[in-house]
């Protein structure tokens, strides 16, 4: 089924901006947050465990969330959910700056990532739905480019703001912006997009994916105990009765079936569920080794992690205007593999590394990222059938949503084993020092399998014949 003509025209480039700046307000306000958790675990007195919940709590709301925004955004307007995700995440986000326990801002933290799972979850179906599909590599690639252009400046204007004001000044950092971003949506784009309306929501698989996502973390980061290892087996039941479900409903959250009909389209999720696996405890955990084990300040500290994002916002636009043109297999291949030699560098980090030593491996990993993450998306959504890119979005950041959820959460593992309920401090250096170590080795085992797998995806284009066609 296509989706419903608009009543009236609209430039995709007004669309474009909107999105783009969308994209940088996330980011924005969740990885300046990175950079404040040592002042933050202080101030509050906040255990290293607590601590790291902060980056996770934000995932399990995008991964519960992510794939009901999708359809909901296909059957009410994405372009109206989008916007509701916009006002959940600010309004959670200047709530942040009041609070006085570490409690209450993993409540809150709960609530960004509802927020920004309803922005991801339609972003990239709207542009899908605004641009045809010979022009829609640059505008992924821009879109691409703004989410790391947010994590560019976030380090750099989380440290400054830290020193400057306080950890709580960080919460109302998106705020400007997501005033420019509702305002020009009102002012330029009006009517909405949609795809299957006449489709039932389906609540039962929505409450088991929840479930599944809740007691996947609470498994993962509780191992070895009993009780943790007993929920985690638990988790994959409820997986196989949410997968075995989406196969029968008609109106499915997710077609499981297009993981069959295209390789190119399920292998391409594997890879990116991989590549985000070992990327997103990155800032958190170089945030702490600068802070703790080196001794930098918040603003030094966010100085030093602007150089991967700077690369990735520079080379994910090219990136994703090649993959118009040339093979996106090998353009992702090439990325993972620059990112596996970046993580090998950053896996030798010591209390002495020159600090030329850690701009390089940043560097790498910047440019790998950037030139994985544009193609990678181009590939997906043209492998999605033209009334499921609301879904196939979904799915994607869902993959990128599950990956971040893994790798957090077997690093609060590893935080869990080294640090415990100890309140951070500089004393603890020596076990941060081993649990980066420890993270950086499993990063590498991802960025693996990430590489191999990308290589094995197949032809791309016109090639791949579409799932639904």
């Amino acid at each position: 089924m296509n989706e419903p003509q608009r009543a009236a025209p609209v430039s995709p480039w007004w669309v474009l901006i909107a999105v783009c700046l969308g994209a940088f307000v996330a980011p924005l306000g969740m990885a300046s947050v990175n950079v404040a958790l040592p002042t933050m675990a202080r101030e509050l007195n906040a255990s290293a465990v607590l601590v790291s919940w902060v980056p996770t709590i934000v995932l399990i709301a995008n991964i519960i969330f992510m794939l009901p925004a999708g359809k909901l955004a296909d059957q009410v307007g994405r372009k109206r959910v989008f916007l509701w995700g916009i006002a959940l995440n600010s309004s959670a986000s200047a709530l942040a700056f009041f609070v006085n326990s570490i409690e209450m801002v993993l409540v809150l933290r709960f609530f960004q990532g509802m927020g920004a799972a309803m922005m991801f979850a339609t972003s990239m179906a709207l542009l899908i739905s605004v641009f045809p599909p010979e022009k829609r590599g640059l505008p992924l690639g821009l879109n691409a480019a703004c989410v790391y252009f947010g994590l560019t400046l976030a380090p750099a204007l989380g440290g400054w703001v830290t020193d400057a004001f306080g950890w709580r000044f960080v919460f109302l950092l998106p705020l400007p912006i997501v005033v420019l971003v509702v305002s020009l949506i009102a002012w330029r784009v009006s009517g909405d997009w949609f795809g299957e309306r006449e489709n039932r929501f389906d609540w039962g698989g929505a409450l088991t994916f929840a479930l599944w996502a809740i007691a996947l973390v609470i498994g993962l980061t509780g191992l070895p105990g009993l009780w943790q290892s007993a929920v985690l087996a638990f988790s994959f039941v409820l997986l196989v009765v949410f997968i075995r479900r989406q196969a029968r409903r008609e109106q499915p959250l997710i077609r499981v079936q297009m993981f069959r009909e295209s390789r190119l389209f399920s292998f391409s999720l594997m890879t990116a569920l991989f590549m985000y696996a070992s990327s997103y405890p990155l800032g958190f955990l170089l945030s702490l080794y600068l802070q703790y084990v080196r001794g930098y300040s918040a603003a030094d500290a966010g100085h030093v992690l602007l150089v991967q994002a700077l690369t990735m916002a520079c080379v994910a636009p090219l990136a994703g205007r090649l993959s118009d043109y040339l093979p996106a297999r090998w353009l992702a291949s090439a990325g993972c593999f620059c990112t596996l030699c970046g993580y090998g560098l950053l896996s030798t980090l010591g209390v002495a590394t020159a600090p030329g030593f850690i701009v390089l491996a940043l560097f790498l990993v910047g440019l790998g990222f950037g030139c994985f993450s544009s193609p990678n998306n181009h590939v997906v959504m043209q492998s999605a059938h033209s009334s499921e890119v609301g879904v196939a979005a979904a799915t994607l950041n869902l993959a990128r949503v599950v990956g971040n959820l893994v790798g957090m959460s077997l690093v609060n593992l590893f935080v869990y084993w080294n640090l415990g309920n100890q309140p951070l401090n500089e004393t603890l250096s020596e076990p941060l020092l081993r649990t980066f170590s420890q993270a950086m080795l499993l990063a590498l085992a991802f960025l693996t399998c990430a590489t191999l797998i990308s290589l094995l995806r197949g032809a791309s284009g016109a090639e791949q014949k579409k799932p639904g066609d």
